[in-house]
């Protein structure tokens, strides 16, 4: 029986001592910081920007971090997704007994606010394990053996966690979409009508030039669990690298390339990292040309030159609309990214959207060229010249 993941607690990061992740967090994303431990080498740091939590693992000490698993991975890198779940100790057996390795069998940490019990499994996702947690009755701000931090109010641009997305190897998204749902319940959520799971949503770029295939997971009914989403490229790319083969490349293997952040107002969540020195990434200079596009933002309440200022893409038709925003990446390796969505009556991805990064992504890496791009590069200066 699959083990049920009843929401995502929060995504852990590994990082080397030094690296600007927990500041940019803070300062573009207006995350604040929760809770902190420094122990046996590593500074682990808890930040919370509505329900979403990163935890950033800073170092490498000699044993495990707490509530993960260090992967001594060679870039830095999101490492780990933690579940809440009824019962750890049960769900670490169920998964031994589908074959899973569990390379931190179940063990509690108690402090004065209460206890929680947490074991981690290895995923078939590259560098990517799944921490199961169990604390119910705990009442502390975050998990036993933290301590809580001080922190001034957020601009509060983000909810919680609307998505995760995975970078897959080519041929390897069938083979995970079954791990995912033997293991942790998850099932398939069609992009388009009538899909089939196997094949998932094929974004092609035209004749020769390759695309990516989507698949989208969900958790049953009643679970707080984000959607998982499967990317892998599709053959027949002519030169250079799309964004998948990128990732797999610089980050030296498969793992979470990118994760969606909800925000009520994107609009003004946008402007506020630009402002805070942030960079988005543009979209093709003809995305805000297509035929229908102007009625269909105004028909979704928004302004097309302000959409266009910012970067925002807009999908959707029949009163249902989805907004994103992309960042560049966190790392200089060139990796993992974070998007900035809005839903105003959409629940999938929308098509357009899709091939909308795929071509955008691509035209940033030939800009590129001359080397990796980070979130540090540029202020909001440069980041709005990017669209003139």
């Amino acid at each position: 029986m699959a083990v049920h993941a009843r929401r995502l607690c929060h995504i852990a990061f590994h990082v080397p001592a030094g690296q600007p992740l927990t500041q940019d967090l803070q300062r573009v994303f207006g995350f604040q910081p929760l809770a902190v431990r420094e122990a046996e080498g590593w500074r682990q740091l808890a930040l919370r920007s509505g329900d979403a939590v990163f935890l950033v693992n800073e170092g490498a000490g000699p044993r495990e971090p707490l509530y993960g698993l260090d992967p001594r991975h060679a870039v830095p890198s999101a490492t780990n997704l933690c579940f809440d779940v009824a019962d750890a100790g049960a769900a670490a057996r169920a998964l031994v007994a589908r074959g899973c390795s569990v390379p931190v069998p179940p063990v509690s940490v108690k402090d004065t606010h209460g206890t929680a019990t947490y074991a981690v499994v290895s995923s078939p996702a590259g560098n990517l394990s799944l921490t199961l947690l169990e604390r119910a009755g705990f009442r502390g701000p975050f998990l036993p053996g933290f301590q809580p931090v001080a922190s001034a109010a957020s601009p509060g641009w983000v909810s919680h966690v609307d998505h995760l997305t995975l970078a897959c190897t080519p041929g390897s998204s069938p083979t995970l979409m079954r791990w995912f749902h033997d293991c942790l319940d998850f099932r398939h959520l069609p992009l388009s009508p009538g899909e089939d799971p196997e094949i998932g949503l094929e974004v092609t770029a035209g004749s020769g030039r390759g695309g990516l295939k989507l698949t989208a997971l969900q958790t049953p009914p009643g679970s707080a669990v984000p959607t998982l989403v499967l990317a892998e490229t599709l053959p027949g790319a002519s030169s250079g690298q799309d964004q998948v083969e990128q990732f797999l490349a610089r980050h030296r293997g498969p793992g979470l390339q990118h994760v969606g952040l909800y925000t009520p107002d994107i609009v003004e969540a946008s402007e506020g990292v630009a402002v805070a020195g942030g960079q988005l990434l543009a979209p093709p200079e003809a995305y805000y040309q297509q035929p229908g596009k102007e009625r269909q933002i105004l028909a979704a309440g928004h302004q097309p030159s302000l959409l266009a200022r910012q970067g925002i893409l807009l999908d959707g038709d029949e009163g249902k609309f989805l907004l994103q925003v992309f960042t560049k990446s966190l790392f200089p390796e060139d990796t993992f990214f974070l998007e900035l969505i809005q839903r105003q009556g959409a629940t999938g991805f929308g098509w357009g959207n899709i091939r909308a990064l795929w071509q955008s992504v691509q035209e940033q890496a030939a800009r590129d060229r001359q080397g990796p791009g980070s979130l540090r590069k540029a202020g909001a200066g440069e980041h709005r010249a990017s669209w003139n």
